[in-house]
């Protein structure tokens, strides 16, 4: 079937892992995927590190000081052993090996590419933009544990207001400069500045509900946030 449409999806690491490897979610991430597949699209799927990476980190802390290159580099390694389950999962699938550069010329097929984090410096958001722009993909889906970004933390403000539909420059001026691996913002500001120029639209979609990622994909109305 003719590719209709590449589609970049970044699974944060808490959906994968929230405590224990979470087997009901995996299930019925691949059941979509599939499904989407049969209709023509294709899939870059980058993994995020979540609690694995957190783990490692606060694990090291005790033990010893750490730079924020070897805090970036426990993180980025979690990524990886996220995404090599993703990619044995979708084995019949996949691009045979899990991908880390994302400026790598990929000669495949296949529907399925599974990625993860690169090197210090870049947050999974960053590999993902980076993976659409050099894929002439239009769109980005992040999948997070929030229905919504919002204007403010809303576990710490009760007047937070839930964002549906923005623009990039709305949605930029709420996130910090910069980005460091212990931040916590609903995407990085640095891939919100390329996402931005690239002209890639990014959703942030609660993975719980992938039913929510359907509707979107096919223009219904659907529970996340537009950001374009």
């Amino acid at each position: 079937m003719r590719t209709k449409e590449t589609v970049v999806v970044s699974v944060g690491g808490s959906l994968i892992v929230p405590d224990q490897i979470d087997t009901h979610f995996l299930k019925k991430l691949k059941t979509l995927v599939l499904e989407q597949i049969k209709l023509g699209r294709r899939f870059v799927i980058i993994t995020g590190g979540g609690k694995t990476a957190r783990r490692y980190q606060d694990a090291t802390r005790g033990v010893a000081d750490l730079t924020p290159e070897d805090l970036d580099w426990l993180g980025i390694h979690a990524t990886r052993l996220n995404g090599h389950l993703l990619r044995a999962i979708f084995n019949r699938q996949a691009y045979p090996n899990l991908v880390k550069n994302p400026k790598r010329k990929l000669d495949t097929t296949k529907p399925v590419i599974i990625a993860a984090g690169w090197k210090p410096g870049w947050s999974t958001d960053y590999v993902a933009t980076m993976f659409a722009k050099k894929l002439g993909a239009t769109r980005l889906i992040n999948l997070s544990n929030i229905d919504y970004a919002y204007d403010k933390d809303p576990k710490k403000y009760k007047s937070a207001v839930r964002i549906k539909e923005t623009d990039w420059k709305s949605f930029r001026a709420l996130l910090p400069k910069k980005w460091d691996p212990g931040l916590s913002a609903p995407f990085d500001p640095i891939a919100a500045r390329e996402a931005e120029k690239a002209g890639v639209e990014v959703t942030i979609i609660n993975g719980s509900k992938l039913r929510q990622v359907e509707k979107y994909l096919e223009g219904d109305t659907f529970v996340g946030t537009k950001i374009s």
